[in-house]
């Protein structure tokens, strides 16, 4: 009787569950290589580590962190591993933030190539001609994945080569799990034939194909603006009312020490319709050159995500963006004091032109507008919306005389 597999992962379906961020040595910043411990090997940790609850709610005995690299598991839930399959993990006493219960990193250590192709409802590789050597010849996607099960062995849980971030676990192991009533794990079954139909893998082949010709150029764009970081920002929940239904933010060094913030989706094709755009016909690039500890969670990134989906959720907003300037308040929560407004609020001016940065780009499908986003202080948006048209022309003055023209700063001087 042939063994069945499953995929251990994250039940993001949970409500008002705690999402975790990545994890922190003892100064509170986030360690370099925060993959390790998703190679499908041993690691080696100097110091303990901690995690902090980046956004609150009801506590899980096993969690994903915000990029998926780490499973962050109860300690009965890792005594459950070390019993069944001890050979195949390894545990790694953690803290978490509010916690007084025991929380461990859960390490796979074994990593096997044993990935279907065929039986895969579809997989894509990296080429050479998408720009990443180093990526090149291994999984770039693996929808509904399927293994072959003559090449797992022994193994009772263990990452698939080529495609690492995922956890695959034997069928005991699961049953295990679920009698114990762990909470937030779920299981997606790797074995037996795709539940996928030809019409329906057909139609993700159309999607896919649209997928990397807006993905690929775009991406060609944001690397001539400055280096690119290799990993791009996705929220734990994705949706929404982005063109595809996809939310991405991308970062990029420049020069002078200077972080540039983009969104990246906003121009995607529109997936419901199933046909070659550019979306909202827009993307937003909010640039700073004060330090940025830890892009994912920062204020710049959490600012850029509001006003995308401000813009995402209100189409006459997107047209005076599209076509001009705007100024917007946004929410406030976990923004720097020095931008709040009385009201707890946050102003922005979009649009501000700049001559180190491009106004417009072009994609196979059309031309897309840069939005610049500048992040005004209190009195500065007081002063725009007393004086409104002529105040903003004003402002743009001043910023573009006295500094920092389009960059945003959270600790600076008004201009006003």
């Amino acid at each position: 009787m042939t063994t069945r597999y499953f995929e251990l992962s994250d039940d993001m379906s949970i409500q008002e569950r705690w999402l975790l961020g990545e994890a922190t040595n003892s100064q509170g910043k986030e360690i370099d290589d925060i993959w390790q411990f998703a190679d499908g090997c041993p690691v080696q940790v100097e110091e303990r580590l901690r995690f902090p609850v980046h956004h609150p709610g009801t506590p899980l005995e096993f969690s994903e962190t915000s990029v998926g690299a780490a499973p962050i598991v109860h300690q009965r839930v890792a005594n459950l591993f070390t019993e069944l399959a001890p050979e195949d993990v390894q545990v790694i006493p953690v803290d978490v933030d509010g916690q007084t219960e025991p929380y461990c990193i859960l390490v796979v250590t074994k990593l096997i190539q044993c990935i279907d192709d065929q039986q895969s409802a579809e997989v894509s590789y990296w080429t050479p001609e998408d720009g990443r050597p180093e990526k090149t010849g291994s999984y770039r996607s693996v929808y509904d994945m399927r293994i072959d099960t003559t090449k797992v062995g022994d193994a009772k849980v263990f990452r698939t080569r080529g495609w690492t971030g995922v956890v695959i676990v034997s069928e005991d192991i699961k049953d295990a799990l679920e009698r114990a009533g762990v909470t937030g794990a779920q299981f997606q079954e790797v074995t037996g034939p795709s539940s996928v139909t030809p019409e329906a893998r057909e139609r993700r082949l159309k999607l896919r194909a649209l997928y990397e010709r807006t993905e690929t150029a775009r991406e060609a764009f944001w690397r001539t603006l400055g280096t690119l970081d290799k990993d791009a920002i996705i929220p734990p929940v994705v949706g929404g009312g982005w063109p595809a239904r996809r939310q991405v933010w991308r970062v990029i060094r420049r020069p002078e020490g200077r972080t540039l913030f983009v969104t990246d989706g906003l121009s995607d094709f529109y997936v419901a319709r199933e046909e070659p755009s550019v979306g909202f016909g827009l993307e937003l690039a909010l640039e700073t050159d004060e330090p940025v500890a830890d892009v994912a969670s920062c204020w710049q990134q959490l600012l850029l995500e509001h006003i995308g989906n401000e813009l995402a959720e209100h189409e006459g907003v997107r047209e005076k963006v599209r076509t001009g300037f705007l100024s917007m308040e946004v929410d406030g929560q976990r923004m720097p004091e020095t931008l709040l407004t009385k009201d707890g609020r946050v102003g922005v001016l979009l649009g501000m032109e700049t001559p180190t940065l491009p106004t417009h780009f072009t994609m196979p499908d059309g031309e897309v507008r840069l939005v610049t986003v500048k992040a005004l202080m209190p009195a500065e948006l007081t002063y725009l919306l007393a004086h409104g048209k002529n105040g903003r022309e004003e402002l743009i003055r001043r910023f573009n005389e006295r500094g920092p023209g389009h960059l945003s700063r959270a600790w600076r001087q008004p201009v006003v």
